[in-house]
């Protein structure tokens, strides 16, 4: 991974890259990247979980949401499910075999696309799906514009998408660059590589050269995440967009006290601040900014349906009766405590239960309200 990076930097004007670049690099190359390799370890045991790591829960809850999008759509033929990153595929599980179990109608009705980078992973996701005939997996560019009825959704994918580094430097903004100078990775500080840095920031109507905000104050701008809501806004039909990941609204994102920015690394569970170890064996990650994505999304015809907090939102479509029905004499001790705290870390307020859910739509009524953000708006 180092020779691959230092060949980049060695072949690009300037001997320097982006760090957004320098990130795409570390998880996406097609052979060594972290998400690419095949090391990606998801789980108790990995660099990190995810909500569907602890039980079929939360995808069932999901499917709640879904059923109901199907009937407020009218989809009596098929309504589309397309799942961006899939990770492990457990979720992609949970969710068809709660549907298929639970609402037999429902489940014919339902196509589920699966658009997902890294071939290693694809591997996974067919071997755990094989007994769904449900399931395709499709490029962006396989699927044509508009011709999709139903929901895209994604859970934990935006904040693993490459970011662009800036920092406040007399007054101006300047970007941060990788170079390689005595025999090592180092940073370098110099004018912005694109005007689209200076436009995201008149988008979310934030200005981090003025006066409150301190000298060398640093932070992350993820132009992909504005990308990506452009191509899925084109293969949209008719339908929603669910989103769901951890971050903030723009003003406490990029709050003057907040001067190091949200880049974290995960190795085995740990987390730490330093990028340039561990290369193609880490995770990367950078909360999201939810106004850029709401903002972004108006302009390109998705409107806001709501945002909530994930766990207010799986207690709207359930997870409090799921509570409950542990006290009916079905379950073990072992197994009521089990299921206890995996249902309290969906909702827990400082962890999963703290991530946001925004759905969006296109070509919908906002006035049917969906179950998941009934009086759960924030």
């Amino acid at each position: 991974m180092l020779k691959i990076i230092i060949d980049t930097i060695k072949n690009s004007p300037n001997q320097r890259i982006t760090f957004a670049d320098y990130m795409d690099l570390v998880l996406y190359h097609t052979q060594h990247g972290y998400y690419s390799s095949g090391k990606v370890n998801i789980g108790s045991e990995g660099d990190f979980f995810t909500a569907s790591s602890l039980g079929s829960d939360f995808g069932e809850l999901l499917a709640e949401q879904f059923k109901e999008m199907s009937q407020l759509l009218n989809c009596s033929d098929s309504f589309t499910l397309i799942e961006v990153g899939a990770g492990t595929g457990n979720l992609a599980a949970d969710i068809l075999n709660y549907l298929k179990e639970k609402y037999s109608d429902c489940y014919d009705q339902f196509d589920y696309i699966i658009i997902e980078e890294s071939q290693e992973l694809i591997k996974e996701q067919k071997n755990k799906l094989e007994k769904f005939d449900k399931i395709t997996w499709k490029s962006w560019e396989d699927i044509p514009n508009n011709s999709i009825n139903g929901c895209i959704f994604s859970n934990e994918l935006i904040d693993a998408f490459p970011v662009h580094q800036v920092i406040k430097k007399n007054k101006q903004l300047k970007e941060i660059y990788v170079t390689w100078e005595d025999e090592q990775l180092k940073e370098k500080l110099e004018d912005i590589s694109t005007p689209k840095l200076l436009d995201y920031f008149e988008l979310i109507h934030i200005d981090i050269t003025k006066d409150n905000y301190p000298e060398n104050y640093r932070t992350e701008v993820n132009l992909k995440a504005l990308d990506w809501l452009k191509t899925v806004s084109k293969k949209l039909n008719k339908g929603y967009l669910l989103t769901i990941d951890y971050g903030y609204d723009a003003s406490k994102y990029y709050h003057p006290q907040r001067y190091q920015g949200t880049l974290n690394c995960y190795y085995k569970h740990r987390h730490h601040h330093n990028p340039y170890v561990n290369l193609g064996q880490q995770d990367m990650t950078a909360h999201v900014d939810f106004t850029a994505l709401e903002k972004q999304g108006n302009l390109l015809g998705l409107e806001t349906v709501g945002l909530t907090q994930q766990g207010l939102f799986l207690m709207a479509l359930g997870l409090g009766d799921r509570l409950a029905e542990l006290s009916n004499g079905n379950y073990s001790l072992p197994e009521i405590f089990q299921r206890r705290d995996a249902l309290h870390q969906l909702i827990n307020p400082t962890g999963l239960g703290g991530f946001k859910v925004l759905i969006q739509s296109k070509k919908i009524d906002n006035n049917q309200s969906l179950k998941g953000l009934k009086d759960n708006l924030i």
